[in-house]
């Protein structure tokens, strides 16, 4: 949904449910949700809204996943690194 978003520049439940294997009516939830989250804007459009991402937003959250990410693989080297030495005393013994 965010790339149609990102590639269309904006979009209604309508015109991205027809694009997704998703109803309208699931469109426009998860389009709230990502309001909500601040990832995207809606502005009335007649009877829809029309939403675009914000992409300042979406950029910082990227970020943060992109830093959590890193986290968690230096945390799962450390692991690994344990396990190996666990390994090798055992053989050595």
């Amino acid at each position: 949904m965010l790339d149609l978003l990102l590639t269309d520049g904006d979009g209604t439940a309508t015109t991205l449910g027809h694009r997704l294997s998703v109803t309208r009516q699931g469109v426009a939830k998860h389009l709230i949700v990502l309001e909500r989250a601040g990832l995207v804007h809606g502005t009335p459009a007649g009877r829809e809204r029309r939403y675009r991402v914000d992409d300042a937003r979406l950029a910082r959250a990227v970020a943060q996943l992109s830093s959590v990410g890193a986290a968690w693989d230096a945390r799962l080297q450390r692991i690994k690194r344990i396990a190996e030495a666990i390994q090798q005393a055992g053989e050595q013994a």
